[in-house]
């Protein structure tokens, strides 16, 4: 069989099976599937061989490949319900590619929930990838408080403890900077053994995106503040005001 090998593929996870809410993947922002965000930044990058969105679904499918990905394949039904992972579901994809004999040397996921993620990001992403010759690179942003202003509740709801420990705290400048994973942007390396493959993350880096292109849809209130951000909000984003249709 003839063998295809090419350079990076994006991967695209988007099930049916929202719960939190409704078919969230292809909700419309501004007017857009949610999805194709995510579809048109992997394209706007010009990094990838294959742009693949995975889904159980033929609707999900159908708009989909309305904005330039592929969908040589549904998920299966195993990858497709609530407690299915996105690595698995990573596996899967590249499994299926494999199986028509085309390899990669990178994966990248793009989850269909960091609308707000630009072209640029993936290609700094894939600079850093480069540059630090890493074989993982995952996107973080600089956590909104210190863990020193969280604190857990007893049964009373008293103050008392966490009062004590703000006292002994030093002042909110002076506190060290603390970082959180985004969601928007996992770059791996790809390694196959015989007729198997594996992701590599032993040489993993931190690629720092801004606040403000890192909202992950799960909830309502996060779908509005990416509406918000994304019709000029907080000093306007040099964002995709539309997603143009191939």
């Amino acid at each position: 069989m003839k063998t295809a090998k090419m350079k990076n593929i994006a991967v695209i996870p988007a099930r049916s099976g929202s719960k939190g809410l409704k078919d969230k993947n292809i909700k419309e922002l501004r007017g857009i599937p949610l999805l194709a965000y995510s579809i048109n930044a992997a394209r706007a990058s010009g990094l990838f061989d294959e742009i693949m969105v995975s889904t159980d679904s033929s609707l999900y499918a159908d708009i989909a490949m309305q904005y330039g990905a592929s969908v040589p394949f549904l998920r299966s039904r195993e990858q497709s319900g609530d407690n299915a992972g996105s690595w698995d579901t990573v596996e899967e994809v590249l499994s299926g590619y494999l199986k028509a004999a085309k390899f990669f040397e990178t994966v990248c996921l793009l989850q269909p929930t960091s609308p707000l993620r630009e072209a640029e990001d993936i290609v700094n992403g894939y600079k850093l990838f480069r540059d630090k010759n890493a074989d993982a690179v995952t996107s973080v942003c600089e956590a909104d408080h210190s863990p020193l202003w969280f604190m857990t509740l007893t049964d009373d709801l008293s103050l008392v403890q966490f009062r004590k420990n703000q006292e002994a705290a030093v002042p909110r400048q002076q506190l060290e900077k603390y970082y959180r994973i985004n969601g928007a942007l996992y770059i791996r390396k790809i390694c196959y053994e015989h007729k198997s493959l594996y992701l590599k993350n032993e040489r993993e880096y931190a690629f720092i995106m801004d606040r403000k292109r890192s909202v992950d849809i799960d909830v309502e209130l996060d779908f509005q503040m990416a509406e918000f951000l994304l019709g000029g909000g907080v000093n306007s984003l040099s964002i995709y005001a539309s997603v143009e249709r191939r």
